[in-house]
């Protein structure tokens, strides 16, 4: 992964939006543990920056971002997870219901 930066280029940042303490009282306590993390994507307007640094974005719809450099280029990763055994079979089951109760 490229570490430099130059103006222009597509980055991804990472910001704090809310401290653990900045968080409502209202939220569960494993959510209102953590910080409220932020990460966009967008066209480095700094003149130059390396990983770790201070930098701001233009994103795709044109609104101005701070935040810590992250990554340069940044690919384009999803997917939907581990494949959870018990609903594998949920598919079958529900035609097998299905076509059980349209033949009584």
């Amino acid at each position: 992964m490229t570490e430099q930066a130059q103006a222009g280029d597509w980055v991804q940042i990472h910001r704090i939006v809310l401290t653990p303490e900045q968080r409502p009282a209202n939220l569960p306590d494993e959510t209102r543990a953590v910080p409220l993390e932020m990460r966009t994507k967008g066209w480095l307007i700094t003149k130059a920056a390396t990983l770790g640094d201070e930098v701001t974005i233009r994103t795709a719809i044109g609104r101005e971002m701070t935040g810590r450099l992250i990554a340069v280029n940044p690919a384009y990763g999803h997917d939907f997870g581990q494949a959870v055994p018990e609903l594998l079979a949920a598919g079958d089951d529900l035609v097998a219901l299905m076509r059980d109760a349209k033949e009584s």
